[in-house]
């Protein structure tokens, strides 16, 4: 173990203080400087800012030439209230770290501890502290950065808690294991009329009516393989709220899932020429916007071998547990540029859920998921 109990401690207070000040995607200016000093402390050979927003990526040179191996966190919070009663509880009112991104960054705060004790022989070891990941926009800023290339990986890992997995326990597979998603909107128009005569106008009811259920029926879910499609209604808004006038104008949005990039195409066609028919039976405009995009994440066979034989040195118990999933995560944008693999460390069988109000992330996981990181860098890099 490379962390000293005095590590632990101070580590623990950092994530904390990281939780009692959550800053939301886009927001994160606050956060980034608090990673900014700490890679300064950790005597980083460069450190970068600003990356895709506000990343920060910290640059660890080793002595020989070697491979780049980059290791990512997530900066960002997410806009819920958070209900506890602990000390370190949120100080910002409808914000919270409720998906446990506070605990991501003090993993990686862990390995900058231990690199500022051992360089890497070779190569160099990043860590990138990535913005915006809760709405699918971070990892593709940071990619488009020109200043990425400066960083460029050969090798990406990342890791996720997960509560309803027994704690410490590691799941991993090769392959798809975050599904591709993105947000539709489609808003139609037409033309108001009196309520008393509708006939006279252009009204959206009969086509939100209409797709509503004919949108879900594009998908449930099923088996979570190429052929996993699901569409969730979250939003539908008609008309003002008054009862003098027929609506003119008309909006429904929903969640399109699929296992992979290609299925998402195909769902996607599908849902625009569903949402144009509508709009054209019923005589009405339409646009169509998306929002929230991400693409799948594949796992690449050769870096998961690497996070395989590191959970086998370290003893952490891991199979393929119930992967793939249903949930997003953006980090496929940076596994399109490298060969790269993300675990998932449970957080207890019985803890709040991801996204719960009364969710925290378990401090003791610290420990764990940064001891298989740094026993994959030394691996790699020596």
């Amino acid at each position: 173990m490379f962390l000293t109990n005095q590590d632990v401690v101070e580590l623990t207070e950092w994530r904390r203080g990281l939780h009692r000040h959550p800053e939301i995607s886009g927001e994160e200016a606050g956060t980034a400087r608090t990673v900014e000093t700490l890679l300064a402390s950790a005597g980083a050979d460069r450190i970068l800012t600003g990356l895709g927003g506000h990343g920060v990526a910290g640059i660890f040179e080793g002595g020989e030439p070697g491979p780049t191996v980059m290791f990512r966190a997530e900066l960002d919070a997410l806009p819920i209230e958070e209900i506890s009663e602990a000390p370190h509880r949120s100080r910002v009112r409808g914000k919270a770290h409720l998906c446990g991104h506070d605990g991501h960054m003090a993993i990686l705060a862990a390995l900058a501890r231990g690199l500022s004790r051992q360089r890497p022989q070779r190569g160099r070891a990043i860590l990138l502290f990535q913005p915006a990941e809760e709405t699918g926009a971070g990892a593709a800023a940071v990619v488009a950065d020109p200043r990425f290339r400066e960083v460029a990986p050969d090798f990406v890992f990342a890791l996720h808690n997960m509560p309803g997995m027994k704690f410490g326990k590691v799941a991993l597979i090769e392959g798809p294991v975050n599904c591709a998603s993105r947000g539709i909107r489609i808003v139609l128009t037409g033309k108001t009329a009196h309520a008393s005569m509708p006939e006279t106008g252009v009204s959206p009811v009969s086509a939100i009516a209409q797709l509503m259920p004919a949108l879900t029926a594009l998908g449930s879910g099923g088996p979570m393989d190429e052929s996993c499609a699901m569409v969730t209604v979250t939003h539908a808004q008609i008309g003002e709220p008054a009862f003098g006038i027929a609506p003119a104008h008309g909006e429904i949005w929903a969640t399109l899932r699929t296992m992979t990039d290609a299925g998402m195409d195909a769902l996607v066609s599908k849902a625009e020429q569903m949402a144009k028919d509508a709009a054209r039976d019923s005589g009405l405009s339409i646009e169509i916007s998306y929002s929230d995009v991400f693409h799948h994440c594949e796992n690449a066979p050769e870096a998961v071998a690497h996070l395989r034989r590191a959970l086998e040195a370290e003893g952490v118990p891991h199979d393929k547990g119930d992967l793939p999933m249903r949930a997003s995560e953006d980090f496929g944008q940076l596994g399109a540029k490298a060969p790269a693999a993300m675990f998932f460390l449970g957080a207890g069988e019985d803890h709040p859920a991801l996204h719960n109000p009364d969710y925290d992330f378990p401090d003791d996981l610290i420990v764990i998921g940064s001891r298989v990181f740094m026993r994959t860098l030394r691996d790699l890099l020596g």
